[in-house]
């Protein structure tokens, strides 16, 4: 039997490709992560970048001050806040293993303390925060221990962040190339990604770190206990759809009401309030113009994310899901409008 040549080198470079994509993902796979939150970055500053570029007409100053911006805003805070964040996480790890949950509970709930509701509730909330505090120190000693690595990821990440912004036309004109798609598809197809990505990181992340940053600001003014641990809780809480910073600044105002302090306890108890309403001020101006996910497809993302990716998972869990319902719907050839998602108004 005579093979076809032609066919033959097809099939031989057919399988030399997959095979080098096969190891071409090994390769990547342990900085894949980092690669994706570089180009979801590039995405969420190419804004800024294209204001400063129009104004000054000159891609390597609008390059450097981002990235000045970038490494101002994360970078600094990162390695100046990261010791008392240790601190703090272990003098809280500390102070729980002496706190009696038993009694602070009895004092909240004594018309129940005779049906044991109090010993019992509080026997059970002490577990969890030990369990909790436990998992957390582990976390931050690998943290400390894995800094080399960490380091590495950083340099991924804002490499990856550089020159996805330095040549994006470049990028984007070759991932043109690779789609199946018309042209009209295509760019309904990057126009959606790039809303959806812009209504998570602006909607979601931002927000949700002003909502922290203010609850936070109350527990400085008011003399909380290890205040910049409990502000990064309530920034994570404010990521969170529909949980928000009120599970973060509720507990402290029980606290500090426990412990006597009636005047902090309504101080944070204010500084709480007003990180809780100021979603629905910031949300419209953030997200107006783009698309809009539905919060049950944002919370199920970030905590499936979550336990997928790690942190990273707030962001990459909600993007996913919405990427494959962008995908589906241009597949049926629809608009993107729908439960889940909604086109900018």
């Amino acid at each position: 039997m005579i093979i076809d040549s032609e066919y033959f080198k097809k099939i031989v470079t057919t399988a030399i490709l997959f095979i080098l994509l096969v190891l071409s993902f090994l390769v990547l796979k342990p900085i894949l992560l980092s690669i994706i939150m570089g180009l979801i970055m590039a995405v969420v500053l190419s804004p800024p970048y294209n204001w400063i570029y129009k104004k000054t007409k000159l891609k390597s100053v609008a390059l450097i001050l981002i990235c000045l911006f970038l490494v101002i805003t994360i970078v600094l805070p990162f390695w100046l806040l990261m010791p008392i964040f240790v601190k703090q996480s272990f003098e809280i790890y500390v102070a729980a293993q002496k706190l009696d949950f038993v009694e602070i509970f009895t004092q909240i709930f004594p018309s129940l303390s005779q049906q044991d509701f109090s010993s019992q509730f509080g026997s059970i909330f002490s577990g969890f925060v030990t369990s909790s505090l436990n998992s957390l120190v582990t976390s931050v000693s690998n943290l400390l221990l894995n800094f080399p690595v960490i380091f590495l990821h950083l340099v991924v990440v804002f490499a990856t962040f550089f020159f996805a912004l330095k040549d994006r036309d470049e990028i984007l004109d070759y991932l043109r190339g690779l789609m199946p798609f018309s042209k009209d598809v295509e760019k309904k197809l990057f126009q959606s990604s790039t809303d959806i990505t812009l209504s998570v990181v602006y909607g979601q992340v931002i927000i949700g770190l002003i909502q922290g940053l203010i609850a936070g600001i109350g527990f400085m003014i008011f003399g909380v206990p290890n205040t910049l641990f409990l502000t990064l809780l309530a920034v994570l809480a404010g990521i969170l759809p529909i949980l928000g910073p009120t599970i973060i600044w509720i507990p402290v105002v029980i606290y500090l009401l426990v412990a006597g302090n009636s005047f902090a306890a309504a101080g944070v108890t204010f500084f709480g309030i007003i990180s809780s309403v100021i979603d629905n001020i910031l949300r419209p101006f953030f997200v107006s113009k783009s698309s809009k996910m539905h919060p049950l497809l944002s919370l199920t993302g970030m905590i499936g994310g979550f336990f997928f990716f790690g942190i990273l998972g707030f962001i990459l869990g909600p993007l996913i899901l919405a990427y494959v319902i962008i995908i589906l719907e241009i597949y049926r050839g629809k608009e993107l409008q729908g439960f889940f998602l909604k086109s900018p108004e």
